[in-house]
């Protein structure tokens, strides 16, 4: 398989890029700086340097040929302000299906939110509710599109605590967090998974072994 993988510096992505790479898939990872070429390379991916905030679906259906699934894992960050939530986090998702549609890509994975699509709680910060907003905006263009077979994931709390590979996936889970290995591994097991096209699962940590979880969430 060829994945491409919008954001492929960013923390999940440079995990998914190992998982990959190690089961001898061909990866591609998108990146907006050259410096972060390097990080990687040693991951097993290929760095192609694309601003999404500036590139063209053109630009970007480029670098998309021959790809067999890409993996929206793109985000504006903690420390960016309202602006780039909506720049990145929702027209950069668009734009990348836009061109996974114009380069004949049938996979289309969305790294996404837990509480995602729901209204933002009294005292939410502006801009984290604006965050949410795109996400939702992000989620709500994806599901609109027959041409592709996508599937949005929206993880709990993300930790940094060593993979456990258990997790609970379904449409719906209770609130709690989750590795940043456990995501990556879960969204491994979903590439694989044609049934989970068209589909959105929520996911948290637990008991239930990642390959399990996906064929039963999919079931």
């Amino acid at each position: 398989m060829r994945v491409a993988i919008a954001g492929g510096h960013g923390q999940i992505a440079l995990r998914l890029e190992r998982l990959l790479s190690a089961r001898g898939d061909d990866v591609v990872g998108i990146i907006r700086r050259a410096e972060q070429a390097a990080d990687l390379r040693a991951a097993g991916a290929v760095p192609v340097v694309c601003d999404l905030e500036k590139a063209s679906v053109a630009d970007v259906a480029a670098h998309l040929s021959g790809v067999d699934a890409v993996v929206f894992a793109a985000g504006a960050g903690p420390a960016s302000g309202a602006a780039r939530k909506d720049t990145v986090d929702r027209a950069a998702a668009v734009l990348f299906a836009d061109a996974a549609e114009a380069a004949g890509v049938p996979r289309y994975l969305m790294i996404s939110g837990k509480g995602v699509g729901t209204e933002p709680p009294a005292g939410t910060d502006p801009v984290f509710a604006v965050y949410l907003n795109a996400k939702a905006e992000a989620d709500a263009d994806l599901r609109a599109r027959a041409g592709l077979a996508w599937t949005i994931l929206q993880p709990g709390a993300l930790t940094d605590e060593p993979a456990t590979g258990r997790v609970t996936l379904a449409e719906s889970t209770p609130r709690g967090s989750v590795s940043r290995d456990d995501v990556a591994l879960v969204l491994t097991a979903l590439l694989d998974e044609p049934g989970a096209a068209g589909r959105t699962f929520e996911l948290v940590g637990g008991d239930t072994p990642v390959a399990d979880a996906v064929r039963a969430a999919v079931s």
